[in-house]
């Protein structure tokens, strides 16, 4: 699956709710149940964000993939790092089902590192919200919730420049921003044609 492209067909757009990604999808990839259409990938949650295109599920802005629980989150070029920031995600039953971190990744290594506008919604499984009846053997029991604990869900998209610090959430992205590296990139076509080069 790794090699696939994910992006989804025109018309379609992937816009599923903090408890949709849990219940619909984290949940059946940590109990082995099949999911249909199965189109989260899995991959290493120590690429850059960059290297998602053509590997993650592509949505508008933002990019989705399972990966491994994995404490080093270290890339070639950089590393992935908690903000603190750590929110429950409760059922329509007012039953908590999962908890999302928020990460922001830095180019660099530690003590020197520069923080980037990418950011990793980070989705957790909890396993106290679900079924776990007293027929079930302990060792049963025990094996499941090691399943659970083993797999994320993940998030990724680029902050717009223009929001404040603590602006971490996509919920009032529109896509009609452009990031600080499109108005780079706007910004040298202007200097081009003002002085008579092709872009």
């Amino acid at each position: 699956m790794e090699d696939a492209n994910f992006n989804l067909p025109p018309g379609f757009f992937f816009s599923p709710t903090d408890e949709e990604l849990v219940l619909h999808f984290l949940y059946c990839k940590t109990s082995l149940i099949p999911c249909h259409p199965n189109i989260i990938p899995d991959l290493d949650s120590r690429l850059h964000p960059w290297e998602l295109n053509g590997k993650a599920l592509l949505s508008g802005n933002q990019y989705y993939f399972f990966t491994k629980v994995n404490e080093n989150r270290t890339t070639e070029n950089g590393c992935w790092k908690e903000i603190g920031v750590t929110e429950p995600i409760f059922s329509t039953f007012d039953k908590k089902v999962g908890t999302k971190k928020y990460l922001v990744f830095h180019i660099g290594e530690a003590p020197h590192v520069t923080e980037t506008n990418w950011v990793m919604q980070e989705y957790h499984i909890c396993s106290s919200g679900f079924d776990t009846a007293s027929n079930r053997s302990s060792r049963r029991r025990r094996k499941h919730d090691q399943s659970w604990s083993q797999w994320v869900l993940c998030r990724v998209y680029e902050k717009m420049r223009s929001e404040g610090v603590n602006c971490y959430s996509d919920d009032d992205e529109s896509g009609s921003e452009l990031s600080w590296l499109d108005e780079v990139y706007l910004s040298l076509d202007d200097d081009l044609e003002k002085i008579g080069m092709p872009n």
